[in-house]
């Protein structure tokens, strides 16, 4: 059953599992023994490669010389595409693999996580299994998921997020899977990996934590086991991001991070999601642009658009962003957390409006260059009616929208899409 059919005639909700963690700097430096612990012999590692570090080299390395055969697949690209997972799938049975290491973010994860479901059903196309729960058989790989960025908590949910390239390419698809089977067996978060980040991919993980934290705040789910985590990772958020971005080997910034990106996808892998997610999916469906900058765009909007039904628990998300709420309304207090929430995104360098991302304003875009007919498109977002209405029906057929504070439509969504493409910000403080 999907997320709206629950949610109608059960009251009953859901507590999915988390991995076991080792976090804290030098966590990465443990994987080789617990590889080892876990009866790993014949390893593939997933990775984007990470251009520019020496981390994938150093983790692969100390594997074998605990002992263990490792074989990498290092072309996992940002929204990971059904073929990544695939030719993984393939490398991984060519060479008899017993297990996976996955080395990254969001991206890696996820694909390692579709391949893992992929390989326990014999190779079948991990497209099979978009949506809640597909995966038939239980058992797959063990895998360790080791993070070099704060943002996705992919290490520890249930999700993942894969681009379907065999659509239309007028009309791409990006879903999300969630499946109990995907979980990781072992995540390992270590603040000394994200020293390598970049200034403006630390900023758009930021604001991804964000979002993750704040849509089960405030989520039609009201799950109560995912709300002190939620406010929590907002609360780190708040503290730890401008300094992560602006000194990047700060560790206790980079620490805070680790921790906010971690506990708010623990909020969200029970306590849902929304259009913030929904509308990042579809932007990058059609433009493949990050996903953490694409939740950065959407967030004040939606943001602004959900505050009607749920003033008071945005009121206490300004409380956790610093904001001293004394002696103001809830629908003063909400209003002063979206003023945080702007006054963050400007301070960490986030472009305010999707029609200013172009080819060469950040270092993890790559408009028009895919490797598919499916992204022979313009260097830049159009942002034209066009392209508001495209990506307004992909919103409302993801599966994130049902937990949305506020039920969605064609017509109320598309406003909300249309502002996130050529929108002045400060419209919102008015």
């Amino acid at each position: 059953m999907q997320v709206d059919e629950l949610l109608k005639p059960f009251p009953i909700k859901e507590f999915h599992p988390f991995p076991r963690a080792l976090m804290g700097p030098g966590a990465h430096e443990m994987i080789g023994p617990e590889a080892k612990k876990l009866g790993f012999r014949r390893t593939l590692v997933m990775t984007s490669g990470l251009r520019g570090t020496d981390i994938v080299h150093k983790i692969v390395e100390s594997m074998k010389y605990h002992g263990l055969e490792v074989v990498v697949y290092d072309q996992v690209e940002s929204n990971p595409k059904d073929y990544n997972v695939m030719d993984a799938v393939k490398l991984y049975q060519e060479n008899s693999c017993d297990s996976f290491v996955s080395i990254g973010g969001g991206s890696s994860h996820d694909a390692c996580k579709g391949a893992r479901i992929s390989v326990a059903h014999d190779g079948r196309n991990v497209n099979e299994f978009e949506g809640f729960n597909k995966s038939e058989n239980p058992k797959n790989p063990p895998h360790i998921a080791v993070s070099t960025t704060a943002g996705t908590g992919s290490e520890t949910s249930w999700a993942y997020v894969i681009t379907d390239t065999t659509t239309d390419p007028d009309n791409p698809h990006k879903y999300v899977a969630f499946d109990d089977a995907s979980v990781a067996t072992l995540a390992i978060d270590d603040p000394v990996l994200y020293y390598d980040c970049p200034i403006d991919f630390t900023a758009q993980c930021g604001f991804d934590v964000l979002a993750h934290a704040s849509e089960p705040y405030v989520s039609r789910l009201n799950f109560q086991p995912s709300l002190g985590n939620a406010l929590h990772a907002i609360k780190l958020t708040a503290e730890n991001l401008r300094q992560a971005v602006w000194n990047g080997q700060d560790l206790p910034g980079r620490e805070g991070m680790m921790y906010a990106q971690y506990i708010a996808a623990q909020a969200f892998n029970s306590g849902g999601l929304g259009i913030i997610h929904s509308i990042s999916h579809a932007v990058s469906a059609f433009y493949d642009t990050h996903h953490g900058l694409n939740n950065a765009i959407a967030l004040p909007r939606v943001w602004a658009f959900n505050m009607p039904v749920a003033y008071k628990r945005f009121a206490d998300i300004a409380q956790a962003m610093g904001v001293d709420t004394h002696g103001m309304t809830d629908v003063q207090a909400a209003d002063a957390a979206l003023a945080a929430a702007i006054r963050l995104l400007r301070d960490v360098g986030i472009p305010e409006r999707f029609v200013d991302v172009h080819a060469d304003t950040y270092s993890k875009n790559r408009l028009g260059k895919g490797p598919t007919k499916f992204y022979e498109r313009s260097d830049v977002i159009k942002g034209d009616a066009a392209d508001v209405d495209r990506i307004t029906n992909h919103v409302l057929g993801d599966a994130c929208t049902p937990g949305n504070a506020k039920e969605c439509t064609f017509d109320t969504v598309r406003p909300v899409v249309e502002h996130c493409m050529t929108g002045d910000l400060d419209d919102l403080l008015s």
